[in-house]
């Protein structure tokens, strides 16, 4: 099929369609006919439905009975790039194309016909009288950059009546606006700003530069140790890209780095790009998604959902911490945003760049390969070094069993917070603490929906299961036993080490950084810039601060739990130890002045921990290679984790032992079935959950395989059958 397709009033074509359908489905064009790619609102049964002109109808059904596409939508046709992606995508990873289209149309009111709407942004003027609710509604223009609100958002968001904003108008610290519903953003310049870069970061984005002028498919690992300035070497080609007339899409691991990143991206290029994810208005989603796809749009930043946008001109794709477990999608649509990167540069033919200081074993396999281009930067920008990293043997400190913090630790905390420094605790547990237990019957408190234990969160005054969400008031009395004021917590999380943290320095100011203690993403973004501009002494934080933040008072981190990580069957849990603990410690000594890094460790002899300690990422990547070659796992072999899940847990056993017994098909490609097993979590959701795992050889059609195998059964309506291809947990 060719962009060029058009067809004429009521010839047939095939239309795919956002509802759950296995087929295209037959339509006639509508007056004035329509284009190959086209957005269409079509009838199925008696709703109209959003779809996509997929090509040519078969016409193998009753012509008369076919009806006629409603109409054409006022937004760009998909490209045939995009269709082939999204086939692509959805042949890889077993998902129905209904399913992988939902995932590129997720922006609301594309149907909407184009017109005019009352939009309200920051104005000039200061009102005589301040009061909570006319603050509240200026600090979300400021925090948002000058973006435009309709009234209800703004009002929404600000948490105030539509009246306050319309106050605020007219005393003209508001402007109201006409203007289309969706604008082009303000152009980039590719040659605004830019900071001077040091020999090997001019030297890389040289290199990356080149590879983006070269107009051709090709992806580049960019490994450099934390605090190296990768951003700046990769922006370079962002320019590159702007140079040339194409568009970029940097994708982040974490929307609290948004902020952080924008900012820079303004210094850089003079104006603000796209920004795509969870935390943006439903006005700007409507507006992004059109842009993208007019070419309005010239750059992106954006969670793993931003691949799916409709580029007009996708040049390069930045995937920065590529390492970063979040890239995968866990629900759903089962995709690593990384390796969908990659997919979609080789259709469109362009640049992608896979940064991190600590890459993935696939990316650093690959490189190594020479299947991927590689760049290192081996030093710190500016005058920074990297941290002294020093094991503490928690076999040799005596700490009673409520305490975490080791009197070595304790002594160096101390010793920032008196120079006027900061210090990072980190612990990778949300809540209070993990389990809570009756001294009286042992009995330990879980989900009445899950078979997990539910976290205490002392900050919200409840018990939480972090499986399904559920949440119930903390109980005075155990549930089993019914005796009263024996409930106990067990070991520690992060609001817990943060109470610790008050009682040992009650001179200083402890601020706790955890995803769930922030009502909104603007909200953890102004305490992250808090912190950094140094209005904090102690920070208590899970795996969010690992991420890209830069603080620059911060020169002591302190790992409370090293070991956290090294339990369990995980075949990743050594590469995921390694990289979280040379990321935390990296956020030390960002600037001039000196950092130290201290793990504290009961296995202080493991190769894990004697790798980080000592630096030797090469070393650890080639013992964790040799270790996973020998056992044909991921990336030497491929794994496809199958999960059946059924409120009925007989018929759940019963459909995995009748497929374990019927694989031929994956016996014709050598594969290997094991299982049916109680998934680790064997209830979530109060749906019992049963595993099976494929292994198969590096080159074996696996997914060809798994489509016939899976074609035999027919589970029961309770029943649900996800396929994950390459897992990156086994829960």
């Amino acid at each position: 099929m060719t962009q060029a397709e058009f067809y004429h009033e009521g010839e047939l074509v095939g239309v795919l369609t956002t509802q759950p359908l296995d087929r295209v489905l037959d339509y006639k064009a509508p007056e004035g006919g329509c284009r190959a790619g086209a957005f269409v609102e079509v009838p199925l049964g008696p709703r109209k439905v959003l779809g996509v002109v997929w090509g040519p109808g078969k016409g193998d059904y009753d012509r008369s009975k076919i009806r006629s596409v409603i109409r054409v939508l006022d937004v760009a046709p998909m490209r045939e790039e995009m269709q082939i992606f999204l086939t692509k995508a959805g042949d890889y990873t077993l998902t129905p194309m209904s399913a992988m289209l939902r995932l590129a149309t997720r922006a609301p009111g594309l149907s909407d016909p184009p017109s005019m709407q009352k939009v309200y942004r920051l104005g000039g003027a200061e009102p005589d009288r301040m009061t909570d609710a006319r603050t509240r509604v200026l600090e979300v223009l400021r925090d948002y950059g000058g973006l435009a609100f309709t009234l209800s958002e703004l009002a929404e968001t600000a948490g105030v009546t539509t009246s306050v904003v319309k106050g605020l108008v007219k005393l003209g610290a508001v402007l109201e606006e006409d203007r289309p519903r969706d604008t082009p953003f303000q152009r980039l310049d590719p040659d605004y700003g830019g900071k001077e870069l040091t020999e090997d970061q001019a030297e890389a984005a040289g290199v990356l530069r080149a590879s983006v002028r070269s107009g051709s498919y090709g992806t580049t690992l960019l490994r450099g140790v934390t605090g190296s300035g990768k951003t700046e070497v990769y922006l370079e080609a962002v320019a590159e890209c702007l140079r040339a007339g194409r568009q970029a899409l940097v994708l982040l691991p974490e929307i609290a780095l948004t902020a952080e990143f924008l900012t820079r991206v303004e210094a850089r290029f003079g104006a603000k790009p796209a920004e795509w994810h969870s935390g943006v208005t439903m006005t700007e989603r409507r507006r992004i998604w059109k842009m993208v796809g007019e070419g309005g749009a010239q750059m992106v930043i954006g969670a793993r959902s931003a691949l799916f946008l409709p580029f007009q001109n996708l040049g390069l794709i930045v995937v920065d911490e590529e390492h970063d477990t979040s890239y995968k999608q866990e629900d759903g649509v089962l995709y690593n945003a990384r390796d969908m990167a990659v997919l979609r540069a080789s259709i469109c033919g362009a640049r992608v760049v896979l940064a991190s200081a600590t890459p993935s074993l696939e990316s650093w396999t690959n490189a190594e390969a020479g299947k991927y281009d590689k760049l290192t930067l081996t030093s710190r920008y500016g005058e920074a070094v990297l941290p002294e990293m020093r094991a503490i043997d928690m076999r040799g400190e005596q700490l009673p069993s409520d305490r975490w913090i080791s009197g070595a630790l304790q002594r160096e905390v101390n010793a920032r917070v008196e120079k006027g420094e900061q210090a990072l605790l980190f612990i990778n547990r949300r809540g209070y603490a993990p389990i809570t237990i009756c001294r009286a019957c042992g009995h330990q408190i879980g989900c009445d929906h899950c078979d997990a234990r539910m976290v205490e969160h002392r900050f919200l005054k409840r018990l939480v299961c972090h499986q399904c969400g559920e949440t119930k008031p903390m109980p005075e009395t155990c549930p089993s036993c019914g005796v009263e004021g024996r409930l106990a917590p067990v070991g520690p999380g992060v609001e817990r080490l943060a109470e610790e943290a008050t009682a040992l320095f009650p001179e200083a100011r402890v601020v706790t950084l955890s995803s769930d203690m922030f009502g909104s993403a603007r909200a953890l973004k102004a305490q992250i810039k808090a912190i950094a501009d140094g209005g904090a002494d102690i920070i208590i934080g899970t795996q969010l601060v690992a991420k890209g933040h830069n603080f620059p008072l911060l020169t002591l981190v302190g790992v409370i739990d090293a070991d956290l990580g090294l339990q369990g069957s995980d075949l990743r849990a050594a590469e995921r130890t390694f990289q979280l603990m040379r990321q935390v410690a990296g956020r030390a000594g960002r600037s001039e002045r000196k950092g130290l890094a201290l793990l504290q460790t009961y296995q202080p002899e493991h190769p894990v921990i004697r790798a980080i300690l000592a630096g030797d990422e090469e070393g650890f990547w080639q013992a964790e290679a040799d270790e996973r070659r020998h056992a044909s796992v991921p990336p030497f072999g491929r794994m496809a984790g199958i999960v059946l899940s059924s409120t009925d847990v007989q018929e759940v056993f019963d459909l995995g032992n009748d497929m374990a017994r019927r694989d031929g098909p994956l016996r014709q490609i050598g594969a290997q079935v094991f299982g049916p097993a109680p998934a680790p979590i064997a209830r979530i959701r109060g749906r019992h959950r049963v595993r099976l795992l494929v292994k198969a050889d590096k080159g074996a059609p696996l997914q060809a395989a798994l489509a016939r195998w899976l074609a035999q059964f027919r589970p029961g309506p309770q029943t649900r059958i996800s396929v994950d291809i390459d897992p990156q947990t086994f829960y």
